[in-house]
């Protein structure tokens, strides 16, 4: 068993319940305590289960033998995917109030940015439970099963999914348009041309992942967000968002998140968790 530090406050039971919000049948198994998936990387899989120690603020992660081999690797994504190296005093000093009533909160990352991708256009104008069970579908469908257990699978691998036509995913159960932007996604990756690591500039980033087929500029945000982890990120025409600034315009609204600078990522999660908060400007 590997452990892994991080510094409190940390909202475990928000965080699982995001992921298991969020969770794929197939290759991930999430409770209130306890997250669990298979993973590949480098030609090794296997199975990784993740259960916080918040006595002692560690976390606990177990490795099955496949993944042992590049545990190291491994560890880092895990620490993306739980934002365990966030510095959570300094955003609560810089977000003030709009993060008193929860302070645990952390940016929810992802262990693969070509993964989170594709699942970000699955999700585009449908349900999160929508999202997740079409996701599924695409793991049943193109995801080998996991050589150590076969009761698992692994995400698809890019190369895979550049390999079909948009016919094959349009019987998942998709629209057309959005089989071929994944595809187009796959073939990216495959070419080495999808940015997996977050820019310098991410405004510029999330623009080049605008003029992809298929995503719009949510879309391109919401990788910026969850595939790179960019902390500084912000949806002013979110429905939601829109509805927590009830008298002003996105453009206001952008004017007025410019207060949160550089930590505009962890602004947008306080808003969209905290029920019934109204923004005046």
């Amino acid at each position: 068993m590997y452990q892994l530090d991080y510094i409190p406050p940390y909202d475990w039971k928000w965080m699982f319940g995001f992921l298991a919000a969020r969770a794929v049948d197939g290759i991930e198994s999430v409770s209130e305590t306890r997250y669990c998936r298979s993973f590949a990387i480098d030609g090794h899989q296997g199975l990784l289960t993740l259960e916080p120690d918040e006595t002692a603020c560690k976390l606990n992660v177990t490795l099955s033998e496949g993944l042992q081999p590049v545990a190291h690797e491994v560890l880092r994504r895990i620490k993306q995917l739980l934002d365990l190296e966030c510095q959570p005093n300094t955003i609560l000093e810089s977000l003030g109030e709009l993060s008193a009533a929860r302070p645990g909160l952390r940016l929810p990352g992802c262990m693969d940015t070509f993964e989170q991708s594709v699942r970000a256009i699955l999700g585009q104008l449908v349900s999160v439970a929508m999202a997740a069970k079409l996701t599924g579908k695409l793991v049943q469908n193109f995801g080998e099963p996991l050589a150590e257990n076969p009761g698992w699978r692994v995400f698809p691998t890019p190369e895979r999914l550049a390999s079909l036509v948009p016919d094959q995913l349009k019987q998942l159960g998709m629209p057309l348009k959005r089989g071929a932007a994944i595809i187009h996604l796959a073939q990216l990756r495959v070419k080495g041309e999808l940015p997996l690591h977050c820019p310098a500039d991410v405004e510029q980033g999330v623009k080049e992942l605008i003029t992809y087929p298929g995503i719009g500029r949510w879309t391109a945000n919401y990788i910026a967000l969850r595939g790179w982890q960019a902390s500084d990120v912000f949806l002013p025409d979110d429905y939601l968002i829109k509805q927590r600034f009830p008298d002003m315009t996105p453009a206001q609204i952008r004017c007025y998140a410019e207060r949160w600078k550089p930590w505009r990522s962890y602004a947008l999660l306080h808003i969209w968790y905290s029920e019934g908060l109204l923004i005046k400007g």
